[in-house]
């Protein structure tokens, strides 16, 4: 079953790059895993699947570690991560979706020994439920990183709110690109910021379509 659904998720991807005029190459699918145990983690590993996610400091901890046998993957932290728990996941993992406030970068500054592949998690949409930095606020944001010497912003990730129509998300999705492509143009030695993280399940093939390079899919594997 596994199988079967990481085959359609990678043909998903694979067809919707086409349509877009991409290669498959720029993106990267990362397997949301949070809801799946580490047996169930371990056979996507085992069938190449090596990008996987988590967003509970916990519940990935433990499971990093029944993984020890796997040190080829590459985990992400998706969630909002309080920073009291900054010095207990920081080290342990190769990205972060959601840097989201100037506190929480101090944090991961003071905690981190290697330096942290980010995105900057954006509130794109205006959903008051949703964390991130405002859209007009993300250049000056990036701006202030620059002494946060064990943070290097890669890119910007958002959501699209979940009952979004095909053409909402589009338009959510379009606009974080055009912000990306702002922030890369600036040519910041802290922020290349030439990723962009969004897409999910519902949503991932129309992300691709607008640029997306990471997309975060769980639902569409474990069904």
């Amino acid at each position: 079953m596994i199988q079967e659904n990481l085959a359609k998720v990678q043909q998903t991807i694979h067809e919707a790059c086409a349509l877009a005029n991409r290669s498959s190459d720029e993106v990267t699918l990362v397997a949301v895993t949070k809801t799946v145990d580490a047996k169930v983690t371990e056979s996507l590993i085992r069938l190449g699947q090596l990008n996987c996610a988590e967003n509970r400091v916990d519940k990935f901890l433990a499971k990093k570690a029944q993984l020890q046998a796997y040190p080829e993957v590459v985990w992400h932290f998706i969630g909002n991560l309080q920073r009291r728990k900054v010095k207990d996941v920081i080290n342990e993992i190769d990205y972060f979706h959601a840097l989201d406030s100037l506190r929480l970068a101090d944090e991961i500054q003071k905690r981190a020994k290697k330096v942290i592949k980010c995105f900057v998690e954006v509130n794109v949409s205006g959903e008051e439920s949703k964390q991130g930095i405002h859209p007009d606020e993300v250049e000056s944001f990036i701006r202030s990183l620059a002494e946060h010497t064990q943070i290097q912003v890669v890119g910007l990730m958002t959501m699209a709110p979940f009952e979004s129509t095909e053409q909402e998300q589009r338009e959510i999705f379009k606009k974080l690109h055009l912000i990306q492509r702002k922030i890369a143009n600036l040519h910041l030695t802290n922020a290349p910021c030439l990723d962009l993280s969004m897409g999910m399940s519902n949503d991932y093939p129309v992300a691709i379509g607008e640029g997306a390079t990471f997309v975060r899919v769980g639902t569409a594997l474990f069904r």
